[in-house]
């Protein structure tokens, strides 16, 4: 296994570092050492660049760009000697390697211009995306050629770094675009950008810094008691009825409505468990994810599907359901002021979300059937167990979408120190 390190070698006071490559061939340690074309002064090397608090923004930015080459390049001599036996190994090789880095080779028919790269990669990856992501993509592409076109430059792939993060930030906030949505326009740059240098596209060596921190968000979910009065209030048609079944059901599986409103009977099975009792399960694939799922369903989740004879609710679209789930809660008295965010028409015909207090029924969304199965089980079924019905990677991201902080599980521990 390679190891590589940087190091400024000159008795210069600013000079490029040099990489040093470290590897074992046959059984002996060996290593070489070459330039890099990253400059940098002694005084940074020796008294910034590993310090932990900067308060000189400019040294801070400095560093951060630095850190995001040195590990860009790092991943790529990494890779490169991966590709190659250990005999290979020498200054030539190593040479050849950094200057592939800094001067790639790029077919004369590849595209430069980011925005010619945001079509080749809507269109390679048109049959492994999700309508959903699709739709978010379109979105954020308009919101960047906007931009693009009035910033009248072409920005090319290897111009999508730090500069064009600071004023493409600002152009969105002038627009009056939250952090939140500005991190999801910048994510799909990143991956448009990404996308490119898989393909042998220069990118900027501070491509990792076009970033926007997100806010805390209020996680508006349903209490226990708030679904009972869902479930008993009285509904003056069928098409709420409905509605409000699928939404019983989201709050009972934790799924999102491009799964939950693909359920159907044939997706069930019983199993015995170890008591020898027969136990439902719900068996599908995740759509964002691909993942194979298999889910108990409770009591109260098959006392919604006894009203059909064991068959889900009719399927009904988006938007209707948005739409309709408003009303049923609103019918059950879910009407508690609430912070929250509504997307509201602006004076050019526009769009944008206005945070204030609500009534809680008007910020239901297909949503909020998924955060309240997790956030009402926590702490009542092992955290391991919830992610894996909600389909969470990690228990980190997990406790993050319930909105639980170290604070909030420190409390929690009382219960067993107690």
């Amino acid at each position: 296994m390679a190891t590589i390190s940087f190091l400024y070698r000159s008795t210069r006071e600013k000079a490029p570092l040099k990489v040093r490559f470290f590897y074992m061939n046959k059984g002996k340690e060996s290593f070489i050492e070459v330039s890099t074309k990253s400059e940098v002064t002694k005084e940074y090397w020796q008294k910034h660049h590993k310090a932990k608090r900067i308060l000189d923004i400019s040294i801070k930015n400095f560093q951060n760009e630095l850190l995001s080459e040195l590990n860009s390049l790092e991943n790529y001599i990494h890779d490169a000697s991966m590709s190659v036996d250990v005999d290979r190994y020498n200054k030539e090789w190593l040479v050849g390697v950094v200057d592939g880095y800094y001067n790639p080779v790029v077919d004369a028919d590849t595209p430069v211009s980011f925005l010619d790269w945001c079509d080749v990669t809507a269109e390679d990856k048109k049959a492994d995306l999700t309508y959903n992501t699709k739709k978010k993509n379109k979105v954020s592409l308009r919101v960047v050629t906007e931009y693009i076109v009035s910033s009248k430059k072409e920005w090319l792939v290897k111009d999508i770094g730090i500069q064009f993060k600071r004023e493409f930030e600002a152009y969105c906030l002038s627009k009056g675009y939250s952090n939140n949505t500005i991190s999801v326009f910048c994510i799909y740059v990143k991956s448009v950008c990404n996308y490119a240098a898989m393909n042998g596209v220069e990118v900027s060596k501070t491509l990792n810094l076009v970033r926007v921190k997100e806010e805390a968000v209020d996680n508006i979910y349903l209490t226990e008691d708030e679904i009972e009065k869902i479930k008993n209030v009285e509904l003056p048609s069928d098409y709420l009825d409905n509605a409000r079944d699928w939404l019983l059901i989201s709050c009972y599986t934790g799924q999102r409505i491009g799964d939950f409103m693909r359920f159907e009977k044939s997706m069930i099975r019983c199993e015995e468990n170890r008591k020898g009792e027969l136990k439902s399960l719900l068996e599908f694939v995740q759509e964002k994810t691909g993942k194979r799922m298999s889910i108990p369903l409770s009591k109260k989740a098959l006392e919604v599907l006894s009203k059909r004879n064991g068959e889900f609710p009719r399927a009904t679209s988006d938007q209707k359901y948005n739409k309709y789930i408003k009303e049923v809660c609103e019918a059950a008295e879910i009407t508690d002021m609430v912070p929250g965010s509504i997307k509201s028409k602006t004076k050019n015909n526009g769009y944008r979300m206005v945070a204030k207090d609500y009534p809680k029924c008007k910020l239901v969304t297909s949503h909020i059937g998924r955060r309240s199965f997790a956030t009402n089980n926590y702490g009542k079924i092992p955290t391991m167990y919830l992610k894996e019905i909600t389909g969470h990677s990690t228990e980190q991201m997990f406790l993050k979408y319930i909105g639980k902080g170290s604070k909030d599980i420190a409390m929690e521990m009382f219960d067993y120190f107690d």
